[in-house]
Protein backbone atom coordinates (compact mmCIF):
# COMPACT_ATOMS: atom_id res chain seq x y z
CA UNK A 1 0.00 0.00 0.00
CA UNK A 2 1.24 3.51 -0.85
CA UNK A 3 0.31 7.05 0.19
CA UNK A 4 -1.58 7.57 -3.08
CA UNK A 5 -3.89 10.56 -2.49
CA UNK A 6 -7.37 9.76 -3.80
CA UNK A 7 -8.80 13.23 -3.04
CA UNK A 8 -6.05 15.81 -3.60
CA UNK A 9 -7.03 19.32 -2.53
CA UNK A 10 -5.58 22.56 -3.90
CA UNK A 11 -5.44 24.91 -0.92
CA UNK A 12 -6.80 28.32 -1.98
CA UNK A 13 -7.90 30.17 1.14
CA UNK A 14 -7.75 29.54 4.87
CA UNK A 15 -11.03 31.43 5.36
CA UNK A 16 -13.78 28.83 5.67
CA UNK A 17 -16.51 31.42 5.03
CA UNK A 18 -15.29 31.78 1.44
CA UNK A 19 -17.18 28.55 0.73
CA UNK A 20 -20.81 28.56 1.89
CA UNK A 21 -22.30 25.15 2.64
CA UNK A 22 -26.03 24.39 2.52
CA UNK A 23 -29.09 26.43 1.56
CA UNK A 24 -29.26 28.16 4.95
CA UNK A 25 -25.89 29.76 4.25
CA UNK A 26 -26.43 30.30 0.51
CA UNK A 27 -29.91 31.86 0.35
CA UNK A 28 -29.16 35.06 2.32
CA UNK A 29 -26.55 35.95 -0.33
CA UNK A 30 -29.27 35.87 -2.99
CA UNK A 31 -32.04 37.60 -1.06
CA UNK A 32 -31.52 41.06 -2.57
CA UNK A 33 -32.01 39.91 -6.16
CA UNK A 34 -35.43 40.67 -7.66
CA UNK A 35 -34.64 38.93 -10.95
CA UNK A 36 -32.44 35.92 -10.19
CA UNK A 37 -30.97 33.69 -12.90
CA UNK A 38 -29.75 30.23 -11.83
CA UNK A 39 -28.12 28.71 -14.91
CA UNK A 40 -27.49 24.97 -14.48
CA UNK A 41 -25.26 22.47 -16.21
CA UNK A 42 -27.24 19.63 -17.83
CA UNK A 43 -27.86 16.95 -15.19
CA UNK A 44 -27.82 19.34 -12.22
CA UNK A 45 -30.55 18.64 -9.61
CA UNK A 46 -32.91 21.36 -10.88
CA UNK A 47 -36.06 20.07 -9.08
CA UNK A 48 -34.28 20.18 -5.71
CA UNK A 49 -32.99 23.70 -6.40
CA UNK A 50 -36.45 24.88 -7.47
CA UNK A 51 -37.97 23.37 -4.31
CA UNK A 52 -35.44 25.14 -2.06
CA UNK A 53 -36.04 28.50 -3.74
CA UNK A 54 -39.84 28.18 -3.63
CA UNK A 55 -39.71 27.32 0.05
CA UNK A 56 -37.48 30.32 0.76
CA UNK A 57 -39.52 32.79 -1.31
CA UNK A 58 -43.10 31.54 -1.78
CA UNK A 59 -44.17 34.91 -3.19
CA UNK A 60 -41.74 34.61 -6.11
CA UNK A 61 -42.38 33.12 -9.52
CA UNK A 62 -39.86 30.28 -9.76
CA UNK A 63 -39.60 28.83 -13.26
CA UNK A 64 -37.98 25.52 -14.20
CA UNK A 65 -36.64 25.94 -17.74
CA UNK A 66 -37.78 22.40 -18.55
CA UNK A 67 -41.32 23.84 -18.73
CA UNK A 68 -40.16 26.04 -21.61
CA UNK A 69 -38.50 23.29 -23.63
CA UNK A 70 -39.86 21.78 -26.82
CA UNK A 71 -41.71 18.47 -26.75
CA UNK A 72 -39.30 15.79 -25.43
CA UNK A 73 -40.41 13.15 -27.93
CA UNK A 74 -39.76 15.53 -30.81
CA UNK A 75 -36.34 16.45 -29.42
CA UNK A 76 -35.50 12.77 -28.97
CA UNK A 77 -36.34 12.08 -32.60
CA UNK A 78 -34.32 14.99 -33.92
CA UNK A 79 -31.26 14.18 -31.82
CA UNK A 80 -31.46 10.47 -32.66
CA UNK A 81 -31.38 11.42 -36.34
CA UNK A 82 -28.39 13.71 -35.81
CA UNK A 83 -26.37 11.09 -33.93
CA UNK A 84 -27.20 8.06 -36.08
CA UNK A 85 -27.52 4.46 -34.97
CA UNK A 86 -23.97 3.55 -33.94
CA UNK A 87 -24.12 2.67 -30.21
CA UNK A 88 -20.82 4.44 -29.42
CA UNK A 89 -19.72 6.95 -32.05
CA UNK A 90 -21.20 9.98 -33.81
CA UNK A 91 -20.19 13.37 -35.14
CA UNK A 92 -20.60 16.37 -32.88
CA UNK A 93 -23.76 18.08 -34.18
CA UNK A 94 -24.17 21.83 -34.53
CA UNK A 95 -26.77 22.27 -31.80
CA UNK A 96 -27.27 24.80 -29.02
CA UNK A 97 -29.66 25.65 -26.22
CA UNK A 98 -31.91 27.58 -28.64
CA UNK A 99 -32.71 24.25 -30.32
CA UNK A 100 -34.13 22.95 -27.02
CA UNK A 101 -36.18 25.96 -25.97
CA UNK A 102 -39.67 26.44 -27.42
CA UNK A 103 -39.61 30.01 -28.73
CA UNK A 104 -43.39 30.36 -28.45
CA UNK A 105 -43.41 29.19 -24.82
CA UNK A 106 -40.57 31.57 -23.94
CA UNK A 107 -42.31 34.50 -25.64
CA UNK A 108 -45.60 33.72 -23.88
CA UNK A 109 -43.89 33.52 -20.51
CA UNK A 110 -42.14 36.84 -21.04
CA UNK A 111 -45.40 38.49 -22.11
CA UNK A 112 -47.20 37.15 -19.03
CA UNK A 113 -44.73 38.28 -16.40
CA UNK A 114 -46.27 40.27 -13.55
CA UNK A 115 -44.53 43.65 -13.22
CA UNK A 116 -42.70 44.00 -9.93
CA UNK A 117 -43.01 40.34 -8.96
CA UNK A 118 -39.82 38.61 -7.96
CA UNK A 119 -38.72 36.21 -10.71
CA UNK A 120 -36.31 33.29 -10.46
CA UNK A 121 -35.47 31.16 -13.49
CA UNK A 122 -33.63 27.88 -12.87
CA UNK A 123 -32.14 25.28 -15.19
CA UNK A 124 -30.19 24.87 -18.43
CA UNK A 125 -30.95 27.88 -20.61
CA UNK A 126 -31.99 30.12 -17.71
CA UNK A 127 -29.70 32.93 -18.89
CA UNK A 128 -31.24 32.73 -22.36
CA UNK A 129 -34.74 33.00 -20.92
CA UNK A 130 -34.04 35.71 -18.31
CA UNK A 131 -31.83 38.12 -20.20
CA UNK A 132 -32.06 40.98 -17.71
CA UNK A 133 -31.23 39.90 -14.15
CA UNK A 134 -29.90 41.28 -10.90
CA UNK A 135 -27.84 38.22 -10.00
CA UNK A 136 -26.38 35.38 -12.04
CA UNK A 137 -25.68 32.07 -10.29
CA UNK A 138 -24.02 29.21 -12.13
CA UNK A 139 -24.59 25.63 -10.91
CA UNK A 140 -21.73 23.32 -11.93
CA UNK A 141 -21.51 19.53 -12.02
CA UNK A 142 -18.57 17.12 -12.21
CA UNK A 143 -18.59 14.78 -15.21
CA UNK A 144 -17.88 11.68 -13.14
CA UNK A 145 -20.78 12.46 -10.81
CA UNK A 146 -23.07 12.88 -13.81
CA UNK A 147 -22.00 9.46 -15.09
CA UNK A 148 -22.77 7.88 -11.71
CA UNK A 149 -26.24 9.42 -11.75
CA UNK A 150 -26.79 8.12 -15.28
CA UNK A 151 -25.85 4.61 -14.15
CA UNK A 152 -28.24 4.84 -11.19
CA UNK A 153 -31.05 6.01 -13.45
CA UNK A 154 -31.37 9.32 -11.61
CA UNK A 155 -31.09 11.68 -14.58
CA UNK A 156 -32.22 11.81 -18.18
CA UNK A 157 -30.63 13.61 -21.10
CA UNK A 158 -31.08 17.32 -21.68
CA UNK A 159 -34.63 17.84 -22.93
CA UNK A 160 -35.13 14.08 -23.13
CA UNK A 161 -38.28 12.09 -22.53
CA UNK A 162 -38.80 9.42 -19.89
CA UNK A 163 -38.26 6.61 -22.39
CA UNK A 164 -36.14 3.77 -20.96
CA UNK A 165 -32.46 4.21 -21.75
CA UNK A 166 -29.35 2.28 -20.81
CA UNK A 167 -26.55 4.18 -19.13
CA UNK A 168 -24.39 3.76 -22.25
CA UNK A 169 -27.02 5.50 -24.38
CA UNK A 170 -27.40 8.31 -21.85
CA UNK A 171 -23.63 8.77 -21.82
CA UNK A 172 -23.37 8.81 -25.62
CA UNK A 173 -25.98 11.53 -26.02
CA UNK A 174 -24.52 13.52 -23.13
CA UNK A 175 -21.02 13.25 -24.61
CA UNK A 176 -22.01 14.41 -28.08
CA UNK A 177 -24.85 16.81 -27.22
CA UNK A 178 -25.65 17.69 -23.60
CA UNK A 179 -22.13 18.45 -22.42
CA UNK A 180 -21.25 20.43 -25.56
CA UNK A 181 -24.40 22.55 -25.18
CA UNK A 182 -23.71 22.97 -21.47
CA UNK A 183 -20.07 23.91 -22.02
CA UNK A 184 -20.95 26.57 -24.59
CA UNK A 185 -23.28 28.24 -22.09
CA UNK A 186 -20.98 27.72 -19.13
CA UNK A 187 -17.83 29.27 -20.50
CA UNK A 188 -19.74 32.25 -21.87
CA UNK A 189 -21.32 32.91 -18.45
CA UNK A 190 -18.65 32.03 -15.88
CA UNK A 191 -16.59 35.20 -16.45
CA UNK A 192 -19.60 37.26 -15.35
CA UNK A 193 -21.26 34.96 -12.78
CA UNK A 194 -21.87 36.52 -9.37
CA UNK A 195 -21.77 33.13 -7.64
CA UNK A 196 -20.79 29.57 -8.54
CA UNK A 197 -22.53 26.59 -6.91
CA UNK A 198 -21.40 22.97 -7.03
CA UNK A 199 -24.15 20.39 -6.61
CA UNK A 200 -22.24 17.11 -6.67
CA UNK A 201 -23.15 16.03 -3.15
CA UNK A 202 -26.33 16.08 -1.08
CA UNK A 203 -25.53 19.60 0.18
CA UNK A 204 -24.81 22.48 -2.25
CA UNK A 205 -21.71 24.64 -1.87
CA UNK A 206 -21.26 28.18 -3.17
CA UNK A 207 -18.39 30.58 -3.71
CA UNK A 208 -18.43 34.13 -5.05
CA UNK A 209 -17.54 34.67 -8.69
CA UNK A 210 -14.40 36.64 -7.86
CA UNK A 211 -13.33 33.87 -5.45
CA UNK A 212 -13.82 31.32 -8.23
CA UNK A 213 -11.56 33.27 -10.59
CA UNK A 214 -8.97 33.87 -7.88
CA UNK A 215 -8.94 30.11 -7.31
CA UNK A 216 -8.31 29.42 -11.00
CA UNK A 217 -5.40 31.86 -10.93
CA UNK A 218 -3.99 30.07 -7.88
CA UNK A 219 -4.20 26.61 -9.46
CA UNK A 220 -2.57 27.78 -12.70
CA UNK A 221 0.41 29.11 -10.72
CA UNK A 222 1.45 25.88 -8.99
CA UNK A 223 1.84 22.13 -9.54
CA UNK A 224 -1.42 20.29 -8.92
CA UNK A 225 -3.30 17.02 -9.25
CA UNK A 226 -6.84 16.45 -10.42
CA UNK A 227 -9.20 14.15 -8.50
CA UNK A 228 -8.72 10.61 -9.87
CA UNK A 229 -11.63 8.27 -10.38
CA UNK A 230 -11.66 4.50 -10.68
CA UNK A 231 -13.94 2.19 -12.62
CA UNK A 232 -14.41 -1.55 -13.03
CA UNK A 233 -14.21 -3.39 -16.35
CA UNK A 234 -14.49 -6.89 -17.78
CA UNK A 235 -10.70 -7.27 -17.84
CA UNK A 236 -9.93 -5.33 -14.63
CA UNK A 237 -7.38 -6.37 -12.03
CA UNK A 238 -6.52 -6.09 -8.35
CA UNK A 239 -3.23 -4.13 -8.27
CA UNK A 240 -4.83 -0.72 -7.77
CA UNK A 241 -7.16 -2.03 -5.08
CA UNK A 242 -4.18 -3.27 -3.05
CA UNK A 243 -1.74 -0.48 -3.85
CA UNK A 244 -4.12 2.47 -3.52
CA UNK A 245 -6.31 1.01 -0.74
CA UNK A 246 -9.51 1.16 -2.81
CA UNK A 247 -12.92 -0.03 -1.53
CA UNK A 248 -13.85 -3.71 -1.71
CA UNK A 249 -17.22 -3.24 -3.44
CA UNK A 250 -16.44 -3.49 -7.19
CA UNK A 251 -15.26 -6.86 -8.56
CA UNK A 252 -12.11 -5.19 -9.89
CA UNK A 253 -10.63 -1.87 -10.88
CA UNK A 254 -9.81 -1.63 -14.57
CA UNK A 255 -9.27 2.09 -15.09
CA UNK A 256 -7.95 5.01 -13.12
CA UNK A 257 -8.48 8.32 -14.88
CA UNK A 258 -5.74 10.31 -13.20
CA UNK A 259 -5.32 13.17 -15.65
CA UNK A 260 -8.16 13.55 -18.15
CA UNK A 261 -9.29 17.11 -17.44
CA UNK A 262 -12.48 16.85 -19.50
CA UNK A 263 -13.57 14.10 -17.09
CA UNK A 264 -11.72 14.85 -13.82
CA UNK A 265 -12.41 17.45 -11.15
CA UNK A 266 -10.36 19.86 -9.07
CA UNK A 267 -10.93 20.17 -5.32
CA UNK A 268 -10.41 23.71 -4.05
CA UNK A 269 -9.67 24.03 -0.34
CA UNK A 270 -11.26 26.84 1.70
CA UNK A 271 -10.52 26.33 5.38
CA UNK A 272 -11.96 22.92 6.24
CA UNK A 273 -14.27 22.94 3.22
CA UNK A 274 -13.60 21.66 -0.29
CA UNK A 275 -15.31 22.94 -3.43
CA UNK A 276 -15.37 20.63 -6.46
CA UNK A 277 -15.26 22.02 -9.97
CA UNK A 278 -14.52 20.42 -13.35
CA UNK A 279 -10.84 20.58 -14.24
CA UNK A 280 -11.99 21.63 -17.71
CA UNK A 281 -12.83 25.05 -16.21
CA UNK A 282 -9.12 25.67 -15.71
CA UNK A 283 -8.33 24.55 -19.26
CA UNK A 284 -10.96 26.76 -20.87
CA UNK A 285 -10.54 29.85 -18.71
CA UNK A 286 -6.77 29.88 -18.03
CA UNK A 287 -5.36 28.27 -21.19
CA UNK A 288 -2.25 30.40 -21.64
CA UNK A 289 -0.88 29.93 -18.12
CA UNK A 290 -1.77 26.23 -18.03
CA UNK A 291 -1.07 25.06 -21.57
CA UNK A 292 1.31 27.62 -23.03
CA UNK A 293 1.07 29.63 -26.20
CA UNK A 294 2.20 26.91 -28.60
CA UNK A 295 -0.50 24.47 -27.47
CA UNK A 296 -3.21 27.14 -27.51
CA UNK A 297 -2.20 28.17 -31.03
CA UNK A 298 -2.30 24.56 -32.21
CA UNK A 299 -5.22 23.04 -30.27
CA UNK A 300 -7.09 25.98 -28.77
CA UNK A 301 -8.17 25.77 -25.13
CA UNK A 302 -7.89 21.98 -25.11
CA UNK A 303 -5.73 19.76 -22.88
CA UNK A 304 -4.10 17.44 -25.44
CA UNK A 305 -2.33 14.98 -23.11
CA UNK A 306 -4.01 12.15 -21.22
CA UNK A 307 -2.56 9.97 -18.45
CA UNK A 308 -4.59 7.05 -17.14
CA UNK A 309 -3.92 3.67 -15.54
CA UNK A 310 -5.00 0.26 -16.86
CA UNK A 311 -4.91 -2.64 -14.38
CA UNK A 312 -5.00 -6.22 -15.68
CA UNK A 313 -3.18 -7.78 -12.71
CA UNK A 314 -5.10 -11.02 -12.02
CA UNK A 315 -7.49 -9.82 -14.70
CA UNK A 316 -7.75 -10.37 -18.44
CA UNK A 317 -6.59 -8.99 -21.76
CA UNK A 318 -7.88 -5.64 -22.94
CA UNK A 319 -9.93 -5.80 -26.12
CA UNK A 320 -7.90 -6.13 -29.31
CA UNK A 321 -8.25 -2.66 -30.80
CA UNK A 322 -7.02 0.08 -33.07
CA UNK A 323 -7.37 3.86 -33.06
CA UNK A 324 -8.36 5.85 -36.16
CA UNK A 325 -5.65 7.36 -38.27
CA UNK A 326 -5.74 11.15 -38.36
CA UNK A 327 -7.26 11.49 -41.83
CA UNK A 328 -10.00 8.97 -41.00
CA UNK A 329 -10.76 10.60 -37.65
CA UNK A 330 -11.18 13.93 -39.39
CA UNK A 331 -13.30 12.64 -42.27
CA UNK A 332 -15.54 10.27 -40.30
CA UNK A 333 -15.98 12.16 -37.04
CA UNK A 334 -14.72 15.70 -37.58
CA UNK A 335 -11.91 15.27 -35.03
CA UNK A 336 -8.98 17.69 -35.26
CA UNK A 337 -6.53 14.98 -34.12
CA UNK A 338 -6.56 11.32 -33.14
CA UNK A 339 -5.66 9.09 -30.21
CA UNK A 340 -2.01 8.25 -30.59
CA UNK A 341 -0.87 6.56 -27.40
CA UNK A 342 1.67 4.45 -25.55
CA UNK A 343 1.83 1.88 -22.73
CA UNK A 344 4.37 2.41 -19.96
CA UNK A 345 4.61 -0.56 -17.58
CA UNK A 346 4.48 0.43 -13.92
CA UNK A 347 4.51 -3.22 -12.90
CA UNK A 348 4.19 -6.60 -14.54
CA UNK A 349 3.65 -10.22 -13.64
CA UNK A 350 5.95 -13.00 -14.78
CA UNK A 351 3.88 -13.74 -17.90
CA UNK A 352 2.81 -10.18 -18.73
CA UNK A 353 2.67 -9.24 -22.38
CA UNK A 354 1.55 -6.58 -24.81
CA UNK A 355 0.00 -7.39 -28.17
CA UNK A 356 1.41 -4.89 -30.66
CA UNK A 357 1.56 -4.80 -34.44
CA UNK A 358 0.90 -7.55 -36.96
CA UNK A 359 2.90 -10.72 -37.39
CA UNK A 360 4.63 -11.15 -40.72
CA UNK A 361 2.22 -13.98 -41.50
CA UNK A 362 -0.95 -11.93 -40.99
CA UNK A 363 -2.74 -11.10 -44.23
CA UNK A 364 -5.51 -8.49 -44.49
CA UNK A 365 -8.09 -10.87 -45.92
CA UNK A 366 -7.34 -13.62 -43.41
CA UNK A 367 -7.42 -11.22 -40.46
CA UNK A 368 -10.71 -9.71 -41.60
CA UNK A 369 -12.27 -13.13 -42.15
CA UNK A 370 -11.11 -14.43 -38.76
CA UNK A 371 -12.45 -11.41 -36.88
CA UNK A 372 -15.72 -11.37 -38.83
CA UNK A 373 -16.29 -15.07 -38.24
CA UNK A 374 -15.66 -14.66 -34.51
CA UNK A 375 -18.06 -11.73 -34.34
CA UNK A 376 -20.71 -13.85 -36.05
CA UNK A 377 -20.39 -16.54 -33.38
CA UNK A 378 -17.74 -18.67 -35.03
CA UNK A 379 -14.39 -19.81 -33.61
CA UNK A 380 -12.16 -17.36 -31.77
CA UNK A 381 -9.38 -15.89 -33.90
CA UNK A 382 -5.85 -17.14 -33.33
CA UNK A 383 -4.61 -13.79 -32.05
CA UNK A 384 -1.07 -15.04 -31.40
CA UNK A 385 -0.75 -15.97 -35.07
CA UNK A 386 -1.97 -12.55 -36.21
CA UNK A 387 -0.58 -10.05 -33.68
CA UNK A 388 2.88 -9.87 -32.10
CA UNK A 389 2.80 -11.02 -28.48
CA UNK A 390 5.67 -9.21 -26.76
CA UNK A 391 6.88 -9.91 -23.20
CA UNK A 392 6.40 -6.92 -20.91
CA UNK A 393 8.42 -5.95 -17.84
CA UNK A 394 8.29 -3.03 -15.43
CA UNK A 395 9.48 0.23 -17.06
CA UNK A 396 9.09 -1.04 -20.62
CA UNK A 397 7.57 1.57 -22.92
CA UNK A 398 5.50 0.50 -25.94
CA UNK A 399 4.64 3.17 -28.54
CA UNK A 400 1.25 2.90 -30.27
CA UNK A 401 0.73 5.39 -33.09
CA UNK A 402 -2.78 5.43 -34.53
CA UNK A 403 -3.43 2.55 -36.90
CA UNK A 404 -1.40 0.06 -34.83
CA UNK A 405 -3.35 -3.02 -33.73
CA UNK A 406 -2.75 -3.56 -30.02
CA UNK A 407 -3.89 -4.43 -26.52
CA UNK A 408 -2.38 -5.03 -23.11
CA UNK A 409 -2.32 -8.63 -21.95
CA UNK A 410 -3.23 -9.80 -18.46
CA UNK A 411 -1.00 -9.27 -15.40
CA UNK A 412 0.17 -5.81 -16.47
CA UNK A 413 -0.11 -2.45 -14.74
CA UNK A 414 -0.07 0.14 -17.49
CA UNK A 415 0.39 3.88 -17.41
CA UNK A 416 -1.28 4.92 -20.65
CA UNK A 417 0.11 8.15 -22.09
CA UNK A 418 -1.91 9.39 -25.02
CA UNK A 419 -3.50 12.19 -26.94
CA UNK A 420 -7.03 12.97 -25.86
CA UNK A 421 -9.94 12.46 -28.29
CA UNK A 422 -11.55 10.38 -25.51
CA UNK A 423 -13.81 7.58 -26.78
CA UNK A 424 -12.68 6.87 -30.34
CA UNK A 425 -11.35 3.32 -29.99
CA UNK A 426 -12.33 0.60 -32.47
CA UNK A 427 -12.63 -2.78 -30.77
CA UNK A 428 -11.81 -5.70 -33.07
CA UNK A 429 -12.14 -8.65 -30.68
CA UNK A 430 -13.16 -8.82 -27.03
CA UNK A 431 -12.03 -12.35 -26.21
CA UNK A 432 -15.56 -13.80 -26.35
CA UNK A 433 -16.70 -12.19 -23.10
CA UNK A 434 -19.48 -9.90 -21.91
CA UNK A 435 -19.28 -6.45 -20.37
CA UNK A 436 -20.11 -5.96 -16.71
CA UNK A 437 -23.71 -5.20 -17.72
CA UNK A 438 -24.06 -8.73 -19.11
CA UNK A 439 -24.09 -7.56 -22.74
CA UNK A 440 -21.44 -7.88 -25.44
CA UNK A 441 -19.39 -4.70 -25.79
CA UNK A 442 -19.73 -3.04 -29.23
CA UNK A 443 -17.29 -4.22 -31.90
CA UNK A 444 -16.42 -1.93 -34.83
CA UNK A 445 -14.82 -4.14 -37.46
CA UNK A 446 -15.60 -1.93 -40.44
CA UNK A 447 -14.00 1.11 -38.83
CA UNK A 448 -11.17 -0.94 -37.34
CA UNK A 449 -10.12 -2.86 -40.44
CA UNK A 450 -10.14 0.38 -42.43
CA UNK A 451 -7.59 1.87 -40.04
CA UNK A 452 -5.03 -0.90 -39.50
CA UNK A 453 -1.58 0.06 -40.75
CA UNK A 454 -0.45 -3.11 -42.50
CA UNK A 455 3.19 -1.96 -42.58
CA UNK A 456 3.53 -2.28 -38.79
CA UNK A 457 4.69 -5.86 -38.65
CA UNK A 458 7.34 -7.65 -36.61
CA UNK A 459 10.45 -5.75 -37.72
CA UNK A 460 8.86 -2.30 -37.58
CA UNK A 461 7.25 -3.09 -34.23
CA UNK A 462 10.45 -4.27 -32.57
CA UNK A 463 12.71 -1.58 -34.04
CA UNK A 464 10.40 1.46 -33.81
CA UNK A 465 7.75 0.81 -31.15
CA UNK A 466 9.46 -0.94 -28.21
CA UNK A 467 11.79 0.75 -25.69
CA UNK A 468 13.06 3.52 -27.93
CA UNK A 469 15.30 4.84 -25.15
CA UNK A 470 18.05 7.37 -25.91
CA UNK A 471 20.12 9.39 -23.39
CA UNK A 472 19.39 13.11 -23.03
CA UNK A 473 21.55 14.32 -20.12
CA UNK A 474 23.06 13.03 -16.88
CA UNK A 475 24.71 14.08 -13.64
CA UNK A 476 26.29 12.42 -10.62
CA UNK A 477 23.09 10.73 -9.46
CA UNK A 478 20.51 11.50 -12.14
CA UNK A 479 19.92 10.85 -15.80
CA UNK A 480 17.30 11.85 -18.33
CA UNK A 481 16.39 9.67 -21.28
CA UNK A 482 13.96 10.06 -24.13
CA UNK A 483 11.51 7.15 -24.45
CA UNK A 484 9.17 8.32 -27.23
CA UNK A 485 6.77 8.83 -28.60
CA UNK A 486 6.88 7.70 -32.22
CA UNK A 487 7.72 10.45 -34.77
CA UNK A 488 4.11 10.26 -36.02
CA UNK A 489 2.84 11.20 -32.54
CA UNK A 490 2.89 14.80 -31.30
CA UNK A 491 3.68 13.93 -27.66
CA UNK A 492 7.28 13.76 -26.44
CA UNK A 493 8.08 11.56 -23.43
CA UNK A 494 11.12 11.51 -21.22
CA UNK A 495 12.06 9.48 -18.15
CA UNK A 496 14.16 11.07 -15.43
CA UNK A 497 15.90 8.84 -12.86
CA UNK A 498 17.29 10.52 -9.73
CA UNK A 499 18.58 9.58 -6.28
CA UNK A 500 18.55 13.05 -4.71
CA UNK A 501 17.13 15.56 -7.20
CA UNK A 502 16.83 16.53 -10.85
CA UNK A 503 15.99 19.89 -12.43
CA UNK A 504 13.52 20.24 -15.30
CA UNK A 505 11.90 23.08 -17.23
CA UNK A 506 8.50 23.45 -18.85
CA UNK A 507 10.09 25.62 -21.57
CA UNK A 508 6.76 27.42 -21.78
CA UNK A 509 4.60 24.38 -22.43
CA UNK A 510 2.40 22.10 -20.31
CA UNK A 511 4.19 19.22 -18.55
CA UNK A 512 2.34 16.13 -17.26
CA UNK A 513 4.27 13.67 -15.06
CA UNK A 514 3.85 10.47 -13.09
CA UNK A 515 6.14 9.21 -10.33
CA UNK A 516 6.83 5.75 -11.76
CA UNK A 517 9.51 4.73 -9.23
CA UNK A 518 10.19 5.75 -5.64
CA UNK A 519 7.86 6.28 -2.71
CA UNK A 520 7.49 10.07 -2.85
CA UNK A 521 9.07 13.22 -4.23
CA UNK A 522 8.83 16.96 -3.63
CA UNK A 523 8.26 19.35 -6.53
CA UNK A 524 10.07 22.61 -5.78
CA UNK A 525 10.66 25.97 -7.41
CA UNK A 526 14.38 26.90 -7.54
CA UNK A 527 13.43 30.56 -7.02
CA UNK A 528 10.47 30.11 -4.66
CA UNK A 529 7.81 30.87 -7.28
CA UNK A 530 5.45 28.26 -5.80
CA UNK A 531 5.13 26.31 -2.56
CA UNK A 532 6.69 22.81 -2.41
CA UNK A 533 4.30 20.13 -3.62
CA UNK A 534 4.53 16.48 -2.53
CA UNK A 535 3.68 13.61 -4.88
CA UNK A 536 3.58 9.88 -4.24
CA UNK A 537 4.23 6.72 -6.22
CA UNK A 538 1.99 6.33 -9.30
CA UNK A 539 0.39 9.76 -8.89
CA UNK A 540 0.01 11.88 -12.01
CA UNK A 541 0.60 15.60 -11.59
CA UNK A 542 0.54 18.71 -13.76
CA UNK A 543 3.14 21.46 -14.08
CA UNK A 544 1.51 24.49 -15.77
CA UNK A 545 3.42 25.97 -18.68
CA UNK A 546 3.95 29.29 -16.92
CA UNK A 547 5.98 27.77 -14.07
CA UNK A 548 9.21 27.32 -16.04
CA UNK A 549 12.03 25.70 -14.03
CA UNK A 550 11.23 23.17 -11.32
CA UNK A 551 13.10 20.62 -9.24
CA UNK A 552 12.12 17.08 -8.24
CA UNK A 553 13.65 16.01 -4.93
CA UNK A 554 13.41 12.41 -3.79
CA UNK A 555 11.75 11.73 -0.44
CA UNK A 556 12.62 8.05 -0.58
CA UNK A 557 15.34 6.23 1.37
CA UNK A 558 18.95 7.28 0.64
CA UNK A 559 20.42 5.51 -2.35
CA UNK A 560 17.04 4.50 -3.71
CA UNK A 561 16.18 5.38 -7.28
CA UNK A 562 13.15 7.52 -8.07
CA UNK A 563 11.85 8.19 -11.56
CA UNK A 564 9.20 10.21 -13.34
CA UNK A 565 7.70 9.87 -16.77
CA UNK A 566 7.19 13.31 -18.28
CA UNK A 567 5.13 14.23 -21.34
CA UNK A 568 4.72 17.43 -23.31
CA UNK A 569 3.66 18.48 -26.80
CA UNK A 570 6.51 18.73 -29.26
CA UNK A 571 6.95 22.19 -30.78
CA UNK A 572 5.61 22.19 -34.32
CA UNK A 573 9.05 22.85 -35.81
CA UNK A 574 10.47 19.54 -34.45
Amino acid sequence: MTNYDKRPVVRVDDAADACLVGWDAILPQLAAARDLCVECYPGAPVPAIVAALREAWPEAEVVDTAALFRDPAVLDGEIDALLGDDPVFARFPAIGIADFLDAAKVAAWRAGRVPGRRTIVVGPGAATVLRARDRLVYVAMARWELQQRQRRGEIANLGGSDRPARAAALYRRAFFVDWRVGDAIKYALLPKADFVVEANGPVPRMIAGDTYHRALDAVAARPFRVVPFFDAGPWGGQWMRRTFDLPDGPPNYAWCFDCVPEENSLLLGFGEEAFELPALDLVRLRPDALLGGDIVARFGAEFPIRFDLLDTMEGGNLSLQVHPRADYARAAFGLPYTQDESYYLLDAGADACVYLGLTDAAEPAALGEALSAAQAGGPAPDVDALVNRLPARAHDHFLIPAGTIHCSGRDAMVLEISATPYIFTFKLWDWDRLGLDGRPRPIHLEHGLANIDWTRRETVTRTELVNQVTPVASGSDWRRERTGLHPLEFIETERAWFETSVELDTAGTLNVLNLVAGTAAMVESPDGAFAPFEVHYAETFVIPAALGRYRLRSLGPPGGASAVMRAWVRPTEQ
